[in-house]
């Protein structure tokens, strides 16, 4: 999709058009039909556009929510955008310590953040090197009725001038060609120059990777890592009058609608302890992972890990805690394919969930060699099991579990 034909979406004509796409069946099996139908009465190139909007609206739905049906996207634009309830959760911020501030937005991608932040009333401006996609995130400005809020305009963020802003959000771009970027100084424009921007300004949040290394945070600054619905998604550096009192916290999103906020941050413990399987395995959030917060988890359950090196905790207690998930041990066992099989099906196992860590295991096989097949895979029966399999020192070992509730 082109500038050119996005701006002809926007029209009369090219509204009427998605309108009536929408209103088609576009899933890859039927995308052609739709498009020869359509392309009987409108402009290929019109076409074209329209049936992109309408699948990447579908795709949206999971970080847009109802929103996705007004908004527009490209699809680079879509797959690095911030989903909404993570924007909303960081506006909050803005919007408690900086009431009113005007904010510039380096490299606002199609404008999730900007959105939310002018939806918590903030004004701002969103500077956006692609034309094609600052038209996108001009068009969502004005869709979700924030015109008197948020302005989007074409530049190069490593041109701006931050000083007439009371604070700054970067989002430098972490994906090229080849794939992802985890290395900071590859980042676009490089962190270190998005930070040198934002400490300009009284307060800044610059958007990062989850895996950014920890010795790249800069002092004095609050790294922040945030999950939803048990998935990490992304991560940020808050600094200036917007960093709180610690350097590192995890922040838990229950789901993307209506969200309940949990937030654990360092308690000055010791190294957690190391013991013996206990009768539960706790299984921490990847936030708290990524801020490593573990030893907090183990200590609230009153627990200690099984190998120091890996993020497992086990108990003899079952704490109900958001920040890590209860498994009851039923077994372990030395990691043993032969053995494990004839355990499982002696159990009647049904229905087998694996999950690893500290292991080289390939679980796709395993479960192929272990008789099950599928993400989920089920045999008649009942019984149902998640396998663990990780190690204590160099011991691989198998852990038969039940999730708790």
């Amino acid at each position: 999709m082109d500038i050119v034909s996005f701006r002809a979406l926007r029209g009369p004509s090219g509204q009427a058009l998605l309108r009536e796409a929408a209103n088609l069946d576009v899933s890859e099996k039927a995308l052609l039909t739709a498009a020869s139908r359509l392309r009987e009465r409108h402009d290929p190139a019109l076409v074209a556009a329209a049936l992109t909007q309408v699948r990447l609206r579908e795709r949206a739905r999971a970080k847009f929510g109802d929103d996705a049906a007004r908004m527009y996207f490209t699809q680079a634009g879509l797959e690095q955008s911030t989903r909404a309830s993570v924007a909303a959760h960081r506006a909050r911020r803005f919007a408690e310590r900086l009431p009113g501030a005007r904010v510039l937005e380096l490299g606002c991608g199609i404008g999730a953040d900007l959105v939310a932040r002018a939806r918590a009333g903030l004004p701002g401006e969103g500077v956006e090197l692609d034309p094609l996609t600052a038209e996108v995130a001009r068009a969502n400005v004005s869709a979700l009725g924030l015109d008197d809020l948020a302005i989007v305009r074409v530049g190069d963020a490593t041109g701006e001038e931050p000083n007439p802003f009371d604070a700054v959000f970067a989002d430098p771009g972490r994906r090229t060609a080849r794939g992802r970027v985890f290395d900071p100084r590859s980042y676009e424009p490089p962190l270190d120059v998005v930070l040198d921007m934002a400490g300009r300004v009284p307060a800044a949040c610059v958007k990062v990777a989850p895996g950014i290394p920890h010795e790249a945070v800069p002092e004095g600054a609050e790294a922040e890592w945030v999950s939803v619905g048990g998935d990490v998604k992304e991560a940020a550096l808050w600094l200036g009058e917007l960093a709180g009192d610690v350097g590192r916290r995890a922040t838990l999103l229950s789901s993307d609608t209506d969200p309940q906020v949990w937030t654990l941050t360092p308690q000055g413990l010791d190294e957690p302890d190391v013991r013996a399987w206990g009768r539960y395995l706790y299984e921490p959030d990847g936030a708290v992972i990524r801020a490593h917060l573990v030893g907090e988890v183990a200590e609230s359950v009153g627990g200690g890990l099984a190998d120091p090196r890996i993020a497992y905790v086990t108990s003899d207690r079952l704490r109900p805690t958001p920040f890590a998930s209860a498994y009851e041990i039923e077994d372990v066992l030395p990691f043993s394919v032969k053995r494990l099989r004839a355990e499982l099906r002696r159990r009647g196992v049904g229905v087998l969930t694996v999950k690893k860590r500290g292991s080289a295991v390939d679980v796709e096989r395993l479960r192929r060699d272990l008789g099950f097949t599928g993400g989920r895979a089920s045999r008649r029966g009942a019984a149902a099991l998640t396998l663990v399999v990780t190690r204590v020192g160099r011991d691989p070992v198998a852990l038969l579990t039940r999730p708790v509730a």
